[in-house]
């Protein structure tokens, strides 16, 4: 009978491999970096002039209580960031290493540089549609800018949308490079566990993380941007402060570093096979996990904004690219190539950060990584347990979208006890799917923010 379930687990972990590398095949590449591309040649970088206004409305110097939306500019960020700030900065970035090489990075700064006008028109659509639930309260995302914004011809569109992030948004990944970082790197090299024992302890940890996780997500999106702002901004401080310690203390060999990052890029040497397309998918694929850009989750965060400007939340949104992949991600790449670790051994995901951490930062590398990989994971949690609520509350009504945080609860003990490679490409499956919907309508209407852009600078400027 074990035999037959091993052999069942082995054909689903094999069947959504394949199904997630058919989904980012080159057509959605072209649509992520083509689209983003698009979106800067729109713009003629005109948003981009503009990011001391976004530090403005982050500092809240434009906030009004009486402003349409639940949480304030700095709260919507610092929620988007929680659910990006995670185990794409620190696993995702292993897991591109690995499988694609240090020229994966090249590709995922590309997707970060086109995500940040992504996130503009993405996100100021987010504010520019909003659209009533069935409760009659005020909410924003892709799925509101699809029926809002093109119609209700698109509906379907918006549904797909909504089906894909009730699967994309559980807490897969992240609870299980949690509990795998507390396991391997804590419990046992410390000797205190078992690895026979392995089961036991994950069940156990799940429940802990599943108990933590339940006293925040029931209190609401006002509670979880509470929350999220206050732990995003402290963890991301330290992570990127250990991480320039190691480039300190190491500053000679940096930029041979970063030259094996762009050379690899157009080599595609390290990728299985050697194929460039590999290298190009496989840094597109981690840096849209790291950054969320086009995928549309982070929409539905800063569509729940406290603002009636459209133009500032799509202006506060770009921040989060630069934050999260050209600082925390490169912070993570530069680590782990520095330590050689991604060259011997077959250490993967976050296993491979925290053997970087440990051989750059001897002594409190480790304390440090997983301090931030505990906070970061948990703040995911919580941001990813409002996207999915909201998904579930467009298809059957905001009256029954808390049973999404029932499902959360539960599926944070399962994942505690999965396997790391069905979850990566369940989760790569699913965003995929997001990003198809999200980029659609986002390019459709992208005139339309360009219009709302070009009026809103010319008053910022008349000032």
């Amino acid at each position: 009978m074990m035999d037959h379930f091993n052999a069942l687990i082995v054909s689903v972990d094999q069947g959504l491999a394949l199904a997630a590398e058919f989904a980012w095949g080159m057509p959605l590449v072209v649509l992520i970096l083509g689209g983003g591309l698009y979106f800067l040649g729109l713009s003629k970088l005109l948003p981009f002039r503009y990011l001391g206004h976004s530090l403005d409305l982050l500092r809240g110097r434009f906030d009004n209580p009486d402003d349409p939306g639940e949480i304030s500019h700095f709260q919507a960020l610092a929620s988007a960031l929680a659910g990006t700030i995670g185990m794409g900065n620190i696993a995702g970035v292993a897991v591109a290493i690995y499988v694609g090489g240090p020229g994966a990075i090249f590709w995922m700064w590309m997707t970060a540089i086109v995500g940040i006008a992504t996130k503009f028109y993405t996100c100021s659509l987010a504010v520019m549609y909003r659209g009533r639930d069935s409760q009659g309260r005020l909410q924003g995302g892709p799925m509101y800018v699809i029926t809002e914004g093109l119609g209700s011809k698109f509906k379907p569109l918006a549904i797909f949308f909504c089906a894909a992030g009730m699967i994309g948004c559980l807490p897969l990944v992240q609870v299980n490079q949690l509990v795998q970082t507390i396991r391997e790197v804590v419990f046992i090299d410390q000797g205190w566990l078992d690895p026979a024992n392995s089961t036991f302890f994950n069940f156990g940890a799940g429940m802990v993380l599943a108990t933590i996780v339940a006293l925040v997500i029931f209190g609401g999106l006002s509670r979880i941007a509470r929350v999220a702002g206050k732990l995003v901004p402290t963890m991301a401080v330290l992570y990127i402060s250990a991480a320039l310690w190691v480039v300190i203390t190491h500053i000679a060999e940096v930029p041979s570093i970063l030259w094996l990052i762009v050379s690899d890029a157009f080599t595609g040497a390290a990728a299985a096979g050697g194929a460039i397309g590999a290298v190009i998918s496989n840094g597109v694929r981690r840096g849209v996990f790291s950054n969320e850009a086009g995928v549309g989750t982070e929409a539905m965060a800063h569509g729940a904004a406290r603002t009636n400007e459209p133009i500032r939340e799509g202006l506060v949104a770009m921040v989060g690219p630069i934050v999260d992949t050209l600082f925390i991600c490169t912070c993570t790449a530069i680590i782990i190539l520095l330590s050689g670790v991604w060259q011997s051994g077959d250490a993967n995901g976050v296993t491979m950060t925290a053997r970087a951490f440990e051989a750059t930062i001897p002594h409190v590398g480790l304390i440090i990584l997983v301090t931030c990989i505990f906070f970061f994971g948990v703040s995911t949690i919580f941001s990813y347990s409002y996207y999915g609520a909201k998904c579930l509350g467009f298809l059957i009504g905001a009256e029954r979208q808390h049973y999404y945080n029932y499902a959360i609860v539960v599926m944070t003990v399962v994942a505690a006890m999965m396997s790391i490679d069905a979850m990566v490409n369940l989760i790569d499956l699913t965003f995929a799917c997001m990003a198809i919907p999200t980029m659609i309508s986002a390019l459709l209407l992208s005139r339309k923010v360009m219009t709302a852009a070009n009026e809103y600078f010319a008053k910022i400027d008349a000032n």
